[in-house]
């Protein structure tokens, strides 16, 4: 059975370590799985990223920035991520859909409906099966990575710490909305308490899957 997982959470929550320690501790269960990551995972998406997160382009409109986030998704998408789906494969994505509600709908201010209608003429019915989000107090997330020299500084990073409180708002708006969906990780912890925790989430939804399949 193939899933479509995705990973979210703001600025310095661990995810992206997270999803590679899922992605080796699923193989060493014998799953067949790939990780990816938006926006990019593939050339031309990995090119808008560059356009995306550029520091220089203080100037990008927010309805510009939410077209361009939805467009490499749909590249992404039909490119990468439903080749893996149809192969049987596990798909760990670092970013999905629920990161431009939250950081262009919901921060932006540009509302959450008009982004899922845009991104829902990108993804289709590709929904997530399972979403995992990282949360962690934004203060405490942009404090990793100024820690972290070997982390890239994009211009999201450099939005105020206010900017990043509504981005956790409309993360756990969603999570309040979408219950069956979205599931609650503290990344607030240490690395291997979160992988665990983690862990455990996504053996129990396989789990689940497989008995009621």
């Amino acid at each position: 059975m193939s899933y479509l997982i995705s990973l979210e959470g703001g600025e310095g929550s661990g995810k992206t370590t997270i999803l590679h320690l899922l992605a080796e501790a699923l193989k060493e269960k014998g799953f067949s799985v790939i990780s990816t990551r938006e926006p990019g995972g593939i050339e031309i998406a990995e090119q808008i990223r560059t356009v995306i997160l550029d520091r220089g382009n203080t100037e990008m409109d927010a309805r510009t920035e939410a077209l361009l986030y939805a467009a490499a998704r749909r590249q992404h998408l039909v490119e990468k991520v439903i080749p893996a789906l149809e192969a049987g494969t596990i798909v760990l994505c670092d970013r999905y859909i629920d990161s431009s509600l939250a950081y262009q709908g919901y921060a932006r201010g540009l509302g959450m409906e008009k982004v899922f209608s845009i991104n829902k003429f990108a993804i289709g019915d590709y929904m997530p099966d399972l979403t995992l989000y990282f949360d962690v107090n934004p203060e405490t997330g942009l404090g990793r990575i100024n820690k972290d020299s070997n982390r890239e500084i994009n211009r999201l990073d450099e939005e105020s710490v206010n900017f990043h409180y509504k981005v956790r708002q409309g993360y756990l708006l969603l999570l309040s909305e979408n219950p069956d969906r979205m599931q609650l990780v503290n990344a607030q912890n240490g690395v291997e308490e979160v992988f665990e925790d983690a862990f455990k989430i996504l053996m129990r939804y396989i789990q689940e899957q497989q008995e009621n399949s």
